[in-house]
Formats: C-alpha cells, structure tokens, sequence
C-alpha cells in the first residue's frame, strides 16, 4: 500500500508491483476460491479442507449490479457522497464478488462490461491519511488475471 493509505479493512487487497488483487484463498483439495479469505474449504463434499492464500484475477465481467442513491449510516463513510453503484462481478472458476464500480456514469453502465480492479480513496480520516477501498472500472487494464 502506498504510504499515507490505509486499507478500509485489513487483508481484503494488495497493491502488488503488477497492480492491485483481491486477496483470497483457494482450497488445495478442490480449487475452490473464496474471497474474502476463508480459515477452510465451505465444499461439504471436499476432505481435507486446507486452504492457501492466493491473489485473486484483477479483471472480470460485470454481471449484475444496482445503484445506492441514498446516504448510508455513518458507519459507511465517503467523501463526497453521491449515488454510486455496486456491481457483482464474476472473476472466473466460480467466483463472483461484490464491489463499488467506478469510472462510469450511472446511465452508461451495461451488464456484460468487462472491468478490471482499482484502488481508489473512499475518505481521508482525522489523520489526513487516506483510506483506500477496492472498486470495478470499465475495460481490461490493470494487472493480467
């Protein structure tokens, strides 16, 4: 992470130097990828259940989204609130996850896209140091899945 940035929650992401991943696990038994991290495999059917950390791909397609158009509790913090919208993105091998989007109008955005994964600011605390949060852009840039 760069320095004056702090994750909003610890271990959901990295900023590696090929670009920002999702930080996940895989099951070493069946492959099963769980983001966020899991303590062991979810599969009923799967034995042993062992899991090892793994970045997760850092593009995907947008396969469902919404849009938040009212102010949240202050628990949810933002600077410079306005409607936004959260996408549902599928990732690959069984893995879909739920993010911000960014980078489009509310109008603009298409079921299908393909997007990739960017850090950005959600708020700046009483520190002056800036919380960062991961969010979904339009396109294929970013780091190779």
């Amino acid at each position: 992470m760069k320095d004056g940035c702090l994750p909003v929650v610890a271990g959901l992401f990295t900023d590696c130097n090929d670009g920002p991943h999702l930080s996940g696990t895989r099951c070493a038994s069946c492959d099963a990828l769980y983001f966020p991290e899991v303590l062991s495999c979810r599969n009923p059917a799967c034995l042993p259940k062992n899991v090892e950390p793994v970045l997760l791909p850092s593009r995907g397609k947008l396969i469902s989204y919404t849009v938040q158009r009212y102010k949240p509790p202050p628990l949810f913090r933002v600077d410079g609130w306005a409607p936004y919208a959260i996408g549902l993105v599928d990732l690959g091998k069984g893995l879909e996850v739920m993010g911000m989007l960014t980078g489009f109008t509310l109008e603009e955005i298409e079921i299908g896209t393909d997007v990739h994964l960017v850090i950005e600011t959600l708020f700046t605390d009483e520190n002056g140091k800036n919380v960062v949060t991961y969010k979904f852009a339009p396109g294929l840039e970013g780091a190779a899945s």
